[in-house]
């Protein structure tokens, strides 16, 4: 072997070995690349899941709710052969321990009537409690009132119904019509 076929052969030797540590070395980086952004990825995202389970998050405009009426309801009331109408919600011994407030929006049709709305709660142990609602506006207004005035209640574990009513006493016209929507319980 002469002097040129040893640096054909060293050179062939050199030039295949560092294409292939090139090749290699490309590989092993774009594996670690890879490997970094998803570790990255699931070391940020298992942060989260974590922290968000361990401290509660709260948002100052958040509810947690109860829905008891998931349409809009009608008290079509006409005081000629009678002197109350009521809408009853039966709640079937539902258990309002854990909540502390009832919220619900009302407006009524004719805007010149002036119109009281009785809302009763009844419990399983024939407890009855009930607030009146004065000057319904005739445009949706949201009213939220603690369950706590609802005084006669002692026990809210099994509540039986809720009853929304218009008297004739407390209503300036004979005939009318109140619409009361979003009826939910909140904590």
């Amino acid at each position: 072997m002469d002097k040129k076929d040893i640096y054909e052969h060293l050179a062939k030797i050199y030039l295949d070995a560092s294409s292939t540590k090139k090749k290699k070395n490309r590989i092993y980086s774009k594996l670690f690349k890879n490997l970094f952004l998803i570790s990255l990825v699931l070391v940020f995202g298992l942060s989260g899941v974590l922290l968000s389970r361990l401290r509660p998050y709260k948002q100052s405009n958040s509810e947690v709710a109860l829905i008891l009426a998931p349409e809009a309801l009608k008290i079509n009331f006409d005081f000629d052969p009678a002197k109350k109408e009521i809408l009853t919600l039966n709640l079937n011994r539902l258990n309002l321990n854990n909540y502390k407030k009832i919220a619900f929006s009302l407006k009524k049709m004719n805007a010149a009537d002036k119109i009281a709305l009785r809302v009763e709660f009844t419990s399983a142990f024939k407890e009855r409690s009930e607030i009146y609602i004065k000057d319904i506006p005739n445009k949706w207004h949201d009213y939220t009132f603690d369950l706590a005035q609802f005084k006669n209640i002692t026990d809210w574990s099994e509540t039986k119904s809720l009853e929304f009513s218009v008297e004739e006493w407390n209503s300036k016209e004979n005939k009318g019509i109140i619409y009361i929507d979003n009826v939910r319980v909140l904590k």
